[in-house]
């Protein structure tokens, strides 16, 4: 997905309604989260005082996640994250988080990369639906985190055919815990 050399500019106004300054509408904090799930960097500004609120919004989000059950976190990981606000400093959990973050996007731009360079395989006929189905895969297992590098994105005509794709995947994962479950 190509970079947005500006991030996309949410103003909340005084009613704490959320304006998307480049569509002139009104959006939700799930529309929001589905910017940053299609690569978009998201700015998210008070109207009156001008104080940045994205922390605020993103922490809301990921909260609103973990509320229905969309476990996005483990445990552990949350009491390291309150551990963490507690020394002083702020600990090395954050530039952790992001290290990993940063490691796991360059994974995949360099997994996507020597999918898409000429090789022997991407003569088998067929190649093209399985790059899909690994770039759908990978999306799926991180969360949507990071995003592609430009031009590599899926050229699937039919979106429902893709998100058929990954609710497929889904399922078979669901099936895999169950049985990874049943055998401890």
């Amino acid at each position: 997905m190509p970079e947005q050399a500006e991030p996309l500019l949410i103003k909340r106004y005084a009613s704490r309604r959320l304006y998307n300054t480049e569509t002139s509408d009104y959006v939700t904090l799930e529309d929001i989260a589905g910017f940053i799930r299609d690569g978009r960097e998201v700015q998210i500004r008070d109207l009156k005082s001008g104080d940045d609120l994205t922390r605020q919004y993103l922490l809301q989000i990921i909260a609103e996640h973990e509320s229905r059950g969309e476990h996005v976190l483990p445990v552990n990981v949350l009491n390291d994250l309150v551990r963490s606000y507690m020394v002083p400093g702020g600990g090395v959990m954050p530039q952790f988080l992001q290290a990993s973050f940063d490691m796991l996007r360059d994974s995949q731009e360099k997994m996507v990369e020597n999918m898409s360079a000429i090789n022997p395989m991407s003569q088998i006929p067929g190649f093209e639906t399985l790059k899909i189905q690994q770039e759908t895969f990978l999306k799926a297992i991180t969360g949507g985190f990071g995003t592609w590098p430009a031009g590599t994105t899926s050229s699937s005509p039919d979106t429902a055919e893709s998100e058929d794709d990954l609710d497929s995947i889904k399922k078979q994962l669901a099936e895999l815990q169950d049985k990874l479950s049943k055998l401890n």
